[in-house]
């Protein structure tokens, strides 16, 4: 039975402007991106998972939706709304972007065991996704969420909270920005 202290948080609410169509009902090996991300949540260890939809309103099997009505003012305004719809059980929450297909469970995995209350996925040395926010963070990682930005201004406001994950043997953070990444992706 899976534990509702770390809840998962997928972030598909774009329109995917540069790559034609929401980014959400794009597919990759046969399943829609929006699918993959639930599922590197789930296997990862997080429950629930809620999605924050806004572009496309698709139904999602095993996670909880929710729709951003503002999503086009960008990630940030996606991130509040998805940490609002958090269950007030969840302790803490991994966030992840629908379109980095490539990164496996073992990096939410990873986070979850790293025990700390702010950690980072790290491919490489720098700083990607998925990440994990302890509750006590919620609100000012909202606060701070403006525009086309999610958790960054807060991991660089508070280097010293920083937990710096190693997940290069979970995947890449490669992700799907144009018919050019996805063709590229497709590749490997």
């Amino acid at each position: 039975m899976k534990s509702a202290k770390v809840a998962g948080l997928l972030l598909a609410a774009g329109q995917g402007a540069r790559l034609g169509t929401p980014k959400a009902l794009v597919e990759y090996a046969g399943e829609r991106l929006v699918d993959r991300g639930v599922r590197l949540l789930e296997d990862g260890g997080c429950h629930p998972v809620v999605v924050v939809l806004g572009a496309a309103t698709v139904q999602v099997r095993g996670a909880v939706t929710v729709r951003n009505p503002d999503w086009a003012s960008g990630m940030g305004s996606s991130l509040r709304v998805g940490l609002g719809a958090l269950p007030d059980k969840a302790e803490s929450v991994v966030i992840a972007l629908v379109d980095q297909p490539l990164i496996h469970p073992g990096a939410v995995r990873a986070l979850i065991g790293a025990g700390a209350g702010v950690a980072v996925a790290t491919y490489g040395g720098r700083r990607r996704n998925p990440v994990l926010i302890a509750r006590e963070h919620f609100a000012e990682v909202a606060e701070r969420a403006v525009g086309d930005v999610g958790a960054r201004p807060f991991l660089k406001a508070h280097p010293e909270l920083v937990t710096e994950v190693p997940c290069d043997e979970h995947g890449s953070p490669a992700d799907i920005d144009t018919p050019e990444d996805l063709d590229l992706l497709k590749t490997q």
